[in-house]
């Protein structure tokens, strides 16, 4: 059976509040009517020592003062008898006898109570006996009783007070119950329409945030986590975008070779091409065929390096050596943009790194400083640095825009779109690749631009 969980609240609060009104109904009425008895109790003592005392002066003779108290209880509804030692009714006259028990307890000088007892008349009463003693000697009892009628008439009203009142308090209570309940109820119905919203593919809810309870720290929980969905989509879907490009850019990249190895292989196959022209067509066929596995091997290269799959070999080595190996391999390149290469570097400066590595960290930025720099130059400088081997790569070209500087490092990310004829890391793929080998050897790198003022990547490699 399904019930609302506002019903759940209601009965409930409903219950703990009618639970809390019996045991306290329970025990104030038992309180009450212990009072009520203990309270007849010590009057009937009262009248019974005071008797006792007048008689023990002797001012008057004992008939006048029984029948003296005798008119006076019994406008109280209170009777007396007397006893003598044996237990002997003695007034008013009579065949009763006291019990051995309470003649035993009376003896010792403790008066006895009972604070219900039904008499011959099937009355219900409190009866107190009071021993009369002299000179340690028992020489008579005197026994008085009350019946507890009016008492129980008056607890009963109590307790009639009491279920009047616990109705009156539930009836008020329903009020406030409800609309803390609705107010809770209601929480955890945005609670549950936000999930829903979310479930739905919408990522934009929140939800109001409080401390006062667990409810506010699960909205707020909540709104974290729709945070992060939130951001996980947007990555997601900039890693679509991403991937959509990078499928499109590749299959543009690899038409272009691909498209002029087949035209030339079939020109070379019919004939079409000219005995003086073979030399170029075979020569253009190695370098597309070149340019495909550059493509493809940096791909794999990446995902050797995303997946821990290569291991460096450091050794100790003369910064100059490397800055003279990259100028003479990428002066023609430089050439034919009219750039020159400058080195920078003293001969005492040395990097412990990965030697093939590090040959491929530099000549990729410093291609990269070619690609985008005409008539200008690329200097490169090196140092030592607070134990760091600081290598520096400027160049006087176009420059990179602040928005895109962070960008350059993803995969596949291409600056201008218009830049699709260079063979080299025009995908993000050899930056991408520099980023990560720079991090296996635990060092850091940086880049400085402003457009239209060049370029310079700052590269800081541990020395130990």
């Amino acid at each position: 059976m399904k019930i609302k969980y506002l019903y759940q609240q209601l009965i409930s609060h409903m219950g703990v509040l009618l639970v809390a009104f019996l045991i306290m109904s329970i025990v104030f009425a038992h309180y009450v009517e212990r009072l009520v008895y203990q309270n007849t109790v010590d009057e009937l003592i009262s009248y019974g020592e005071n008797i006792l005392n007048d008689i023990t002066r002797g001012s008057r003779s004992v008939s006048n003062i029984v029948n003296e108290y005798s008119l006076v209880l019994k406008g109280r509804n209170i009777s007396f008898s007397i006893f003598d030692q044996e237990g002997s009714l003695l007034y008013p006259s009579g065949n009763l006898r006291l019990v051995d028990e309470v003649l035993d307890q009376i003896a010792e000088g403790k008066p006895h109570v009972v604070r219900n007892r039904i008499k011959h008349s099937n009355q219900e009463v409190t009866l107190v006996a009071l021993p009369y003693i002299m000179n340690d000697t028992l020489i008579g009892v005197i026994l008085l009783t009350a019946p507890i009628s009016g008492s129980r008439e008056m607890i009963s009203q109590i307790n009639q007070y009491l279920f009047f009142t616990a109705l009156l308090a539930f009836a008020l209570a329903i009020l406030p119950s409800w609309l803390l309940s609705k107010v809770h109820v209601n929480r955890i119905k945005r609670l549950q329409e936000a999930t829903s919203m979310v479930s739905k593919g919408d990522y934009s809810v929140n939800l109001p945030p409080s401390n006062f309870d667990e409810i506010g720290e699960l909205a707020q929980d909540f709104n974290h986590m729709v945070k992060k969905l939130n951001t996980a989509a947007e990555e997601i879907e900039s890693l679509e975008s991403r991937r959509r490009n990078f499928m499109s850019d590749v299959s543009h990249e690899l038409r272009t070779p691909l498209t002029t190895i087949s035209g030339v292989i079939e020109g070379l196959k019919n004939g079409m091409i000219a005995e003086e022209e073979k030399e170029k067509g075979i020569n253009l066929v190695s370098q597309e065929t070149k340019r495909l596995i550059r493509l493809v091997n940096e791909n794999l290269d990446y995902d050797k390096i995303r997946s821990n799959q290569i291991k460096l070999k450091k050794e100790d080595v003369q910064l100059q050596e490397v800055f003279e190996i990259i100028q003479e391999q990428l002066t023609l390149q430089a050439a034919e943009k009219n750039n020159q290469i400058e080195i920078k570097v003293e001969e005492d400066v040395r990097i412990l790194a990965d030697y093939d590595r590090l040959i491929q960290i530099l000549i990729n930025i410093t291609k990269n400083s070619i690609q985008f720099t005409e008539n200008g130059h690329i200097c490169l400088k090196g140092r030592m640095e607070n134990n760091h081997t600081v290598i520096e790569i400027e160049d006087t070209g176009i420059g990179i825009d602040t928005m895109e500087i962070e960008k350059i490092w993803h995969r596949f990310y291409k600056a201008e779109i218009s830049r699709t004829n260079n063979p080299y890391g025009e995908f993000g793929l050899g930056l991408s690749i520099v980023k990560q080998l720079i991090h296996l050897h635990h060092g850091s790198v940086e880049v400085f631009s402003e457009k239209g003022k060049g370029t310079k990547f700052v590269i800081k490699i541990p020395y130990r």
